[in-house]
């Protein structure tokens, strides 16, 4: 195989490679790394070859859903069956439960609904104005 020639990554084996380094997650520059080619030349056979960029775009949508599975189910906790075997036997189990992890919870809610849950506020000039009306009539009220 000649390495670096898109010919061979555009083949049922080539691509398959492809779409596997993406499910492992490696960056783009790391999967031209191993094909031999600079970033920016990988970056045109994305563009210039659909194949290429479908099998990529779906090994890192494989990878993106568990990891999102499974920081959902780390941010609402779960439970899981501990079992002890000896000798080949099953000997004990016991259920055992993870409490919801309040920073996974942050941060899904942040990411989802940043709207709602972002550390910063815009403030708007309609925001400063109401903000300078309550200072005013606590004010007011001080000096009764």
């Amino acid at each position: 195989m000649a390495k670096g020639k898109y010919e061979y990554w555009l083949t049922p084996e080539g691509l398959l490679k492809l779409e596997g380094w993406a499910r492992d997650g490696l960056t783009d520059k790391q999967i031209a790394e191993n094909i031999g080619v600079s970033e920016r030349t990988f970056t045109g056979w994305k563009k210039n070859y659909p194949a290429i960029y479908s099998v990529l775009k779906k090994g890192k949508e494989v990878v993106d859903r568990q990891v999102e599975n499974a920081l959902l189910k780390r941010a609402l906790g779960y439970t899981y069956d501990e079992v002890t075997i000896e000798g080949g036997v099953e000997t004990k189990r016991v259920t055992k439960e993870v409490a919801p992890d309040t920073t996974a919870q942050i941060f899904w809610l942040k990411n989802r609904k940043p709207e709602d849950w972002r550390d910063k506020r815009e403030i708007t000039t309609n925001d400063n104005d109401q903000v300078m009306d309550f200072i005013k009539a606590m004010r007011n009220d001080s000096a009764k």
